[in-house]
């Protein structure tokens, strides 16, 4: 049930919240009428997604720098938003193809993301201007928003520009028709409005400069010394502004103004089918830093002579303008100093290691008796790592097969692949080269390998292999079979298994264990898919066995039975199943969807009225995609890397993994229930998009999943 606060701020809180009748107003175009059903569009539904980012950093109940971190998360966020969408509607709408829109319907859609984007910008100013850097003073820390600082700290910002930041700083004039310019990807610049100190500001001609700052080489929060008790921190950016006029000898500088671009970063090699595709990739890597602008971000006080200038002289379109802060680029509060508060990591769950694993000593001892699931962050990621320590110097593995999607730099889990190639054993490693952002460290980690004698399996044109599985075949020394297979929900990446929630099953069934040799197979020769018995592989059977699935929640539900569906994941988007879950809700199934991030299927319809959406955004961020069908008190639970967009369901390699050990099938079970009971962190998706809180209500226990279920899990691993 929801509660919504009430007090005195009660207008302010709900409102920041998107629940108020603006929030009605607010997502009014950002449904698609179909036949008689009903969709959110793509990126308006990732938007409201974002703004949920956002709204946990206005919970006064988390740390303090916790609720920074989410400023930076909620800007990261927008940041690759549109280098990468927003770049391409901008294709799109500049005449390029897309199945779904016409240039005038991109043109539409960037307009409406720009006017979100705006929106949201008010709350970001208020809960960061008007609530964390006050809640920071009130701290005894002291974040200076602009050159303005007290007397005596001047002395030591004077010094330390001129001695730390002054050798990096080139100014460029800001004139079109004698220097052409280039303004480097997401990175920060200040431009200086001069008159020359003989002319009248009035009468005299202005001239304008920029300078890069270089938080490339130096830190961008400044820390002063302390005074009276009080930690100072300062923007490098402010430092500059107050110490400019060094720079610029015979001129008065009239203001000083911030602003950014962002390019277009999808390097587009999906669709490639002929050339070597690691030659590709390289050249590709070098264009993205020149790539088309997708954004311009700039100082909203910025006046509008400057802004003029600006635009003229970097041939920048209208349409690419998007308002900003004095200080952009907040993403990299994630680095703020921090003296002493209390912080996230001080009392977020940390993961553990199961006792069972260390009574057994071994990971396959463990796992030739039953099945495993690993839950991260909960459980320590150190189980698949042990897992392929274990495999790299057993005598009875033969091969280990391995996919790579985003691995961590520095990686373990490389450094074990390592080992077993130079311990004897084949192993073959299929590298991703087209996960996005992660092409570069994927190329090198390849190359790494390949040099300890790795067998290398690079991406298939006009297709990403998106799977997160493993093989370890093994042969006793009586020649029998002994091998293990690993199907997870996450990337092979010990740093992001601490931060995302993943599932991972581990099991030495025969035919999961077959199938996965026969994906492989397919890796390797890039032919015939051929035949699986358990696995779910899109172009195969996914979709016709998740379509078999509903239909059959549709005719218990028909016959006066529970049809009932739980479905996790990260997005929704693809049409066609929507429809599907539209037509099972029409016939009586109730649907629960735990979806993170877009959600293109509209609740609280006719066509809907038997599917709730719930988001949870919280420490960890949710990443797993889990399954759930009720198939008449028998269920059915698989477990997965793909989410239900397009790309996932029809142009790419996923593999689903059904769940068959009814005791791992409780531990999910538990999961998915808890998580929608989960009245702290929990938001339902309303018509309108908006994320409406639970509360609990007339003393109605809390509940906050990610928490709670770490202590299930704990409790449990001590049984």
């Amino acid at each position: 049930m929801f509660l919504f606060l009430k007090n005195d701020i009660f207008t302010a809180h709900i409102q920041a919240r998107g629940i108020l009748p603006e929030g009605i107003v607010r997502y009014s175009e950002a449904i698609i009428m179909k036949d008689t059903y009903r969709f959110f569009k793509r990126d308006i539904s990732w938007l409201s997604f974002n703004y949920r980012v956002l709204m946990e950093a206005d919970d006064k109940s988390l740390p303090l720098y916790e609720r920074i971190n989410f400023i930076a998360i909620y800007t990261s966020n927008l940041e690759e938003f549109y280098k990468v969408r927003v770049a391409d509607l901008k294709a799109v709408a500049s005449g390029g193809t897309d199945d779904d829109l016409t240039a005038r319907e991109a043109s539409a859609m960037i307009d409406q993301i720009t006017a979100e984007v705006n929106r949201q910008m008010e709350d970001r100013i208020r809960i960061y201007d008007y609530g964390i850097v006050p809640e920071l003073a009130f701290n005894g820390i002291i974040f200076y928003q602009d050159e303005n600082v007290e007397p005596f700290q001047r002395e030591y910002i004077q010094r330390h520009f001129d001695e730390e930041l002054y050798p990096f700083l080139q100014p460029v004039p800001l004139c079109k028709d004698e220097v052409r310019a280039f303004l480097r990807d997401n990175r920060l610049y200040v431009a200086f409005k001069l008159f020359r100190k003989d002319d009248h500001r009035k009468s005299g001609q202005p001239r304008y400069f920029m300078v890069e700052i270089p938080c490339d080489k130096k830190s961008r929060f400044i820390e002063l010394p302390d005074h009276d008790g009080k930690h100072y921190i300062m923007y490098m950016e402010d430092v500059i502004r107050s110490c400019a006029g060094n720079m610029f000898p015979g001129y008065t500088i009239d203001c000083a103004y911030c602003f950014k671009i962002s390019r277009d970063a999808d390097i587009l090699i999906d669709d490639e089918t002929t050339g070597g595709i690691v030659e590709k990739v390289k050249h590709k890597l070098k264009k993205r830093k020149i790539g088309a602008v997708c954004r311009f971000v700039y100082d909203r006080h910025m006046p509008a002579d400057m802004l003029e200038h600006l635009i003229y002289t970097f041939d920048i379109k209208r349409e690419e303008l998007v308002l900003g802060d004095r200080h952009i680029n907040l993403e990299d509060l994630s680095g703020l100093p921090n003296p002493g508060l209390p912080d996230a990591s001080s009392r977020k769950p940390k993961p553990f290691m199961p006792p069972v694993f260390e009574k057994q000593g071994s990971v396959f001892r463990y796992l030739s008796r039953k099945d495993f699931l690993m839950f991260c962050p909960y459980h320590s990621f150190d189980i698949f790592l042990n897992f392929l320590t274990e495999a790299a110097h057993d005598e009875a593995t033969k091969e280990i097969f391995i996919t790579q999607y985003r691995v961590a730099e520095n990686s373990s889990v490389i450094n074990s692949l390592i080992s077993a190639a130079r311990n004897g054993k084949k192993v073959t490693v299929f590298v991703e080269l087209k996960a996005r952002f992660d092409e570069a460290n994927n190329l090198n980690t390849a190359e790494q390998m390949q040099k300890a004698g790795i067998n290398i399996m690079y991406s298939i044109p006009g297709l990403k292999v998106h799977a997160k599985v493993a093989l370890v075949l093994r042969e006793d020394k009586d020649g029998k079979a002994k091998s293990f297979a690993y199907v997870g929900t996450g990337n092979f990446n010990e740093r992001t298994a601490c931060v995302y929630s993943d599932i991972g099953l581990f099991t030495k069934n025969k035919y999961i264990v077959d199938d996965l040799r026969s994906l492989f197979d397919y890796l390797k020769v890039k032919g015939y898919m051929g035949h699986f018995r358990r696995l779910l592989v899109p172009k195969v059977n996914l979709i016709g066995q998740l379509k078999k699935m509903i239909d059959n929640e549709i005719d218990i539900a028909r016959r006066g039975g529970k049809g009932y569906m739980i479905l996790k994941m990260n997005a929704i988007q693809d049409e066609a199943m929507i429809s599907e879950l539209y037509r099972a809700s029409e016939a009586g199934v109730k649907i629960d969807l735990i979806v993170r991030g877009i959600c293109c299927l509209v609740p609280g319809r006719e066509f809907s009225r038997n599917i709730t959406v719930t988001r949870i955004v919280d420490s960890f961020l949710e990443h797993s995609r889990v399954w759930y069908f009720e198939n008449g008190g028998k269920p059915k639970v698989y477990i997965g890397s793909p989410d239900w967009m397009k790309r996932n369901l029809y142009k790419r390699v996923e593999a689903v993994v059904p769940v068959m050990s009814d005791e791992l099938k409780k531990d999910i079970i538990h999961m998915l229930h808890i998580q929608l009971a989960d009245n702290v962190k929990a938001c339902r998706i309303d018509a309108h998009l908006n994320n409406i809180f639970k509360y609990p209500h007339n003393g109605e226990k809390r509940v906050r999943a990610q928490y709670d279920f770490y202590d299930y899990l704990k409790s449990k691993s001590m049984e």
